[in-house]
């Protein structure tokens, strides 16, 4: 039996503010709350004490980044050629330059076995942001599986959950955007049975403002202003009226929780001076690429400067070259793949996220901070998608049956490839693994080894049991 799910619905002038540390979950019902079953901040093992998650929103193509395949047939390989990087033995896509200089810092997993059983989006974004296989209603619905409350938790979330609370910040932020539009929200980016109380706050950024980045839930509605928030009396009389609305939940505590989070937030100056990319240098913002998600990049960095443990940017689709790539505007390219990677993904790919990477490594945070670049799928290894004229219209298609993952800091060793796939880059090959063993591998580098939470009724139950960590990166 599917899970229910709440039509309940608040104004968002009278819920003050929509939580800030998540309550993404509400839009679908709120879950059981769950405690952790042994102390929570159990750590060790793992040197990083963040984590930056990359997620390339659409599936990135491997088999035109890294893993390409000179020898393969023309009908496969593409146009793009493989170059030598700063690590012997390592070779990345012509069109990633910049980060070709980086690659000893990189780890390139190139046999993830990430089939699941709809090849499409929903169910990859579950799969590689959770580690579990979808269950069956992903291939039921479709698009039109919404995130549930029972669902398995976000990875970052997890490690949330597992580190004691920051001082004024959420233990875990996702930006620049929420993926996808309503109704289509992708599952797998909530704490779903964890408890909403472990949600990440969502910052918002904008292809036109990039150096603007706003969190909705923490933005004062009306005619609030900051002195009347500092006002217990008037604090007091607005919340209540938020309260009330969500008296019918059982979560009283919840509730005081996120209330007493929130104002923390929204009277910070350390998150207003978090948020604030504008301050950094010009030279070093052009560095990163004066777009949303190169800004986004560099606003991680500075989440990672003031400690916190997980922050998720998910790449923001430009509408612009939608038509162009016959996608949202983002990597489901599944037209003219190879103008759109080598004109518009590559080049803000590879100025960003090398950016990313030399700048923690020359303040010497790139040890303590752990680095993953992964998507939803890989592309189909053969060229041609009937949705946008077959071959003529030079597309890849879906294909969650391989891809490839990046990882660097955090006590990986860099300048390796581990594994490989078959000679079309079609299915892995050498040291097949797991999006369960990836996300194995993010908690062992975070010295996250307590799996265990608790339901509604205090029953433990284990947060994934499949998958192991890969030792061999470290």
């Amino acid at each position: 039996m599917l899970p229910q799910t709440s039509t309940h619905n608040s104004s968002r002038r009278t819920f003050l503010v929509a939580s800030g540390l998540g309550f993404a979950g509400y839009q679908f019902g709120l879950p059981s709350l769950t405690q952790a079953a042994s102390s929570p901040g159990a750590k060790s093992g793992g040197k990083a004490k963040s984590t930056i998650l990359f997620f390339l929103c659409g599936g990135s193509s491997h088999i035109d980044m890294w893993d390409l395949k000179p020898h393969a047939p023309l009908e496969y390989r593409g146009p793009f050629a493989p170059i030598s990087t700063s690590a012997p033995g390592v070779q990345l896509s012509e069109h990633l330059p910049l980060l070709a200089k980086q690659a000893h810092h990189l780890a390139i997993i190139k046999s993830v076995s990430g089939r699941v059983n709809t090849n499409d989006h929903h169910a990859g974004y579950y799969y590689n942001l959770t580690g579990h296989v979808p269950d069956p209603t992903f291939l039921s619905l479709g698009n039109d599986r919404t995130p549930y409350p029972d669902d398995w938790p976000f990875m970052g979330s997890v490690v949330a959950a597992r580190r004691p609370p920051h001082s004024s910040l959420p233990n875990a932020i996702t930006l620049p955007h929420k993926p996808s539009r309503a109704p289509y929200t992708r599952p797998g980016q909530f704490a779903a049975r964890l408890g909403v109380e472990h949600d990440p706050m969502y910052i918002s950024g904008s292809i036109n403002e990039p150096l603007k980045f706003t969190a909705p839930a923490l933005v004062l509605q009306g005619d609030v202003t900051r002195d009347q928030l500092q006002s217990r009396q008037e604090l007091l009389q607005r919340l209540n009226i938020a309260k009330r609305e969500f008296e019918q939940y059982p979560a009283e505590n919840l509730w005081r929780k996120h209330q007493a989070r929130t104002v923390s937030l929204l009277l910070s100056a350390t998150t207003t001076k978090a948020f604030d990319v504008e301050s950094e240098p010009v030279a070093l913002r052009e560095r990163y690429g004066s777009t949303v998600n190169g800004m986004s990049l560099l606003l991680a960095r500075r989440l990672v400067e003031a400690g916190v443990p997980f922050i998720t940017v998910f790449w923001k689709e430009n509408e612009a070259i939608a038509d162009k790539c016959k996608s949202a505007g983002g990597w489901d390219t599944h037209g003219n793949n190879f103008v759109c990677l080598k004109e518009n993904l590559l080049p803000e790919f590879d100025r960003g996220f090398s950016a990313l990477v030399e700048d923690l490594a020359q303040r010497e945070l790139l040890d303590e901070t752990l680095l993953m670049v992964t998507s939803e799928m890989g592309r189909k290894p053969k060229i041609g998608d009937p949705r946008s004229g077959g071959v003529s219209g030079a597309g890849r298609d879906h294909w969650t049956h391989c891809l490839s993952v990046v990882m660097a800091g955090g006590g990986i060793r860099g300048g390796q490839a581990y594994g490989s796939s078959d000679r079309f880059g079609e299915y892995p090959a050498d040291l097949p693994v797991t999006p369960a063993d990836v996300t194995k591998t993010v908690y062992h580098a975070m010295g996250v080894t307590d799996l265990y939470a608790r339901d509604s009724l205090g029953r433990p139950f284990h947060l994934l049991e499949e998958g192991k960590p890969i030792a061999e990166l470290f």
